[in-house]
């Protein structure tokens, strides 16, 4: 498996990888499908913000899982925190590539001076749970039915990774 920084020939498929979680889980909180565009798009805008799009790939190239991060709130004050996302294709879970593209993400991260880290999930996704605490997530919050998908209300858990050990933001990173 190889991870790298996603190419627009990764966009197809990350946008099948995209599609499947919205039509067959609560991973996404969406109920519309997106084309090719839509991702090219969105990849673009990371870029321009300066925000990773990871790409986990097969022998053959074939994308496995993405994972990227952004901003967490759009307010200056949060500007050293950001949120994160990551998907593996639905028939290449279990086998460590969303702690793969974790672990390069959260270096990523760090590698641009980001304190804190956060991970909205569906609380029902005991896996995504269960990943994020072995690589040192904390949970930090639970907001109950603030979200609908399939006809039932959701509830999002909030996980936060801190990412340094600065006594304030001015500090300087070790």
């Amino acid at each position: 498996m190889d991870i790298r920084d996603a190419a627009s020939a990764d966009i197809e498929g990350i946008a099948n990888i995209y599609n499947h979680a919205v039509v067959h889980t609560a991973a996404i909180w969406n109920d519309t499908q997106v084309d090719i565009a839509n991702r090219a798009a969105w990849h673009a805008d990371r870029q321009r913000q300066g925000y990773p799009v990871l790409v986990a790939l097969d022998e053959a190239g074939a994308v496995l899982g993405y994972a990227t991060f952004g901003d967490w709130r759009p307010h200056d004050g949060y500007r050293h925190t950001v949120e994160h996302s990551v998907y593996v294709r639905h028939d290449r879970r279990g086998q460590g590539i969303g702690e793969a593209l974790m672990h390069t993400l959260i270096i990523r991260a760090r590698a641009i001076g980001k304190h804190a880290m956060v991970a909205g999930i569906e609380a029902g996704n005991a896996a995504s749970i269960r990943l994020h605490k072995k690589l040192g997530f904390a949970e930090v919050g639970l907001l109950p039915q603030v979200g609908m998908k399939f006809g039932q209300w959701l509830d999002l858990a909030f996980l936060q990774l801190t990412l340094d050990e600065r006594a304030s933001p001015d500090a300087p990173l070790k």
